[in-house]
C-alpha cells in the first residue's frame, strides 16, 4: 500500500504540475491520487497473493507422477 501511495502521489504531483495549478491544488490532487493508488495496489496485491496460494495448493494436491525411465 505504501508503494502504491508513493506512486500515486508522484503521478498526481506530475499531473498537477503539468496543468500548472496552484500548489494547494497540486498537493490536494497528489494526495487524492496517493489514496486511490494505495487502495488499488493493496487490492491487487491481495488478489495476487491469493492466486499464488491457490496455485501452490493446487500443485501440492496433484499426485506425484513417476518420471519415465530414459
Amino acid at each position: 500500500m505504501i508503494l502504491g501511495g508513493l506512486l500515486g502521489f508522484l503521478i498526481g504531483l506530475g499531473f498537477g504540475l503539468a496543468q500548472q495549478s496552484a500548489w494547494p491544488g497540486v498537493i490536494w490532487r497528489a494526495s487524492a491520487a496517493a489514496l486511490g493508488a494505495g487502495i488499488l495496489l493493496r487490492w491487487w496485491g491481495k488478489l495476487w497473493i491469493s492466486s499464488l496460494e491457490q496455485a501452490r495448493r493446487h500443485r501440492s494436491a496433484r499426485p506425484n507422477r513417476p518420471t519415465p525411465p530414459g
